[in-house]
């Protein structure tokens, strides 16, 4: 049976359609399989987010959905169509609430649910009595709109058991007090990733990882598939991340199952909530990929709510670039007005080959490789970036009494003229010069030796830096520009 969607009601930013009613279906066990199928067309300028209610009865074991839609050819220039796509259950939608059941986005054109199992992205439990609702995303809509059809097939019978989830421990063996590599930035098959979670942890370890996130687009039916890939050699963290309209953050290590809500823009002032959120969960917030340029990727909810910032996504670009500018200018704020600093890091967002897991991969010291130790690393900055394994760095700044301050921390010295010496160690950056970057600008450079082990001094004083950070770089490959970064070190202040 087919039908048409009608709307029913508008708000600010979602629509609902009319119901999708099963009331004349036949239950019991041995009842036939019952399919509806809904068309209709999203115009231009529809919500962020449109609800196709479904009537489910009870006795359902199943609820499988599939949809299709037009990809109508647009003028260069013109934005296509492009449709996500979840589902909420019979709890209901509202933001933050406990209805949600997954999402795939544009990843997959089907999905079930069922008490034993479901399509990656979308969580197994029972499919219980009451109104569903698919959740369509019309990321971008053609002028002419966006044609859609929506198949919704319930199945009967006895309903199962759900399996209690397995996550991943805490903790792992580790080294004691020393720099961990992670991470946090992967996508598997349960978002629009190409990897199962058994090849990220292969990929993980073959990139010498020592952690890793869980950090799927919406939805966290993943932070149950890692049963049996954790080890004393690998920490599992769980997180997710949220893909709003106006920008991408990771929720990273928040406690398994947490579920946290994308569906807001700048404009409705809910990031704030959804950050506490976060934190109450155990989690830290990290603005991903902010100057990205694709559709609702660049970040627009400001860094007043972030503990760490993404400033290197992926294989170094120009959008890193800017990124890393960025950061530096609010570290001359934070020094200017006296407030909190925001930490950098860097990861891979890897999804498929050729992504390579642990291109750039972020370097913590912390006090064990355990979720809390690896957390308050970043949040302290006591983290720097690096483009592989083989790159490792020792950076910091020593002066006065023989005191001595390490990256993310603070030097404090008898006056603003005392001399300060900053010193940095690199191994494995064949070809590349070291930087040392302050509040004015790049003060410093050198050349490394040709093997790209060597060490580097530099000279100064609190009046004349505020803060020192490390930059190595490879050799510049467009004139004027830049050359690709190697390495990077958050800063360590200095103070008379």
């Amino acid at each position: 049976m087919a039908r048409r969607g009608l709307l029913v009601g508008t708000a600010a930013t979602a629509l609902t359609l009319g119901t999708v009613s099963f009331a004349d279906a036949a239950t019991g066990d041995d009842a036939p399989d019952r399919t509806r199928t809904v068309r209709g067309t999203l115009p231009t300028g529809s919500p962020d987010y449109v609800y196709l209610p479904v009537e489910v009865p009870r006795g359902v074991r199943e609820i499988a959905v599939s949809y299709t839609y037009e990809k109508t050819p647009v003028p260069a220039g013109t934005q296509g169509n492009a449709l996500d796509i979840g589902i909420f259950d019979e709890r209901g939608t509202e933001l933050g609430g406990r209805g949600f059941r997954g999402w795939s986005g544009g990843a997959r054109s089907s999905f079930f649910i069922r008490a034993d199992e479901a399509t990656p992205g979308y969580v197994a439990g029972p499919v219980r009595a009451g109104t569903w609702n698919i959740a369509l995303g019309p990321y971008t809509v053609a002028p002419e709109g966006l044609p859609y059809e929506v198949t919704i097939t319930l199945r009967f019978g006895p309903t199962g058991s759900t399996p209690k989830p397995v996550y991943p421990p805490e903790r792992a063996k580790g080294r004691g007090r020393a720099w961990y590599r992670g991470d946090c930035h992967l996508h598997s098959v349960h978002s629009d990733g190409k990897r199962t979670p058994a090849e990220i942890a292969a990929a993980a370890r073959a990139a010498g990882l020592d952690f890793i996130n869980s950090s799927e687009h919406n939805t966290y039916s993943a932070h149950s598939a890692w049963d049996g890939l954790w080890g004393d050699d690998l920490l599992v963290l769980t997180g997710e991340e949220v893909t709003t309209r106006n920008g991408h953050v990771i929720a990273l290590a928040t406690d398994p199952g947490t579920f946290v809500d994308w569906r807001y823009r700048a404009r409705d002032n809910r990031f704030g909530h959804y950050a506490k959120d976060v934190r109450r969960a155990g989690g830290l917030v990290v603005p991903a990929h902010p100057h990205a340029t694709c559709i609702g990727c660049h970040w627009k909810f400001g860094f007043g709510e972030a503990d760490a910032v993404e400033v290197w996504n992926g294989a170094y670009t120009p959008e890193d670039e800017i990124a890393l500018a960025e950061w530096d200018n609010s570290l001359v704020a934070a020094v200017r007005t006296s407030k909190p600093w925001v930490p950098a890091m860097g990861n891979s967002d890897a999804h498929r080959e050729p992504d390579k897991v642990g291109l750039p991969q972020t370097v913590v010291l912390a006090e064990e490789l355990s979720r809390e130790a690896i957390t308050a690393g970043i949040r302290a900055g006591h983290s720097y970036i690096a483009e592989s394994s083989a790159v490792t760095l020792s950076f910091g700044a020593s002066g006065g009494r023989g005191l001595h301050a390490g990256i993310g921390e603070r030097l404090r010295v008898d006056g603003d003229d005392t001399p300060v010496t900053v010193r940095l160690e690199v191994t494995g950056a064949p070809g590349c010069t070291a930087h040392f970057v302050t509040d004015q600008g790049t003060l410093f450079t050198a050349t490394l030796p040709e093997s790209g082990t060597g060490v580097v001094e530099w000279r100064t004083t609190p009046v004349y830096a505020a803060y020192v950070r490390a930059e190595v770089r490879h050799p510049a490959t467009v004139p004027g520009l830049p050359g690709a970064l190697a390495a990077l070190t958050n800063p360590v202040f200095l103070e008379g």
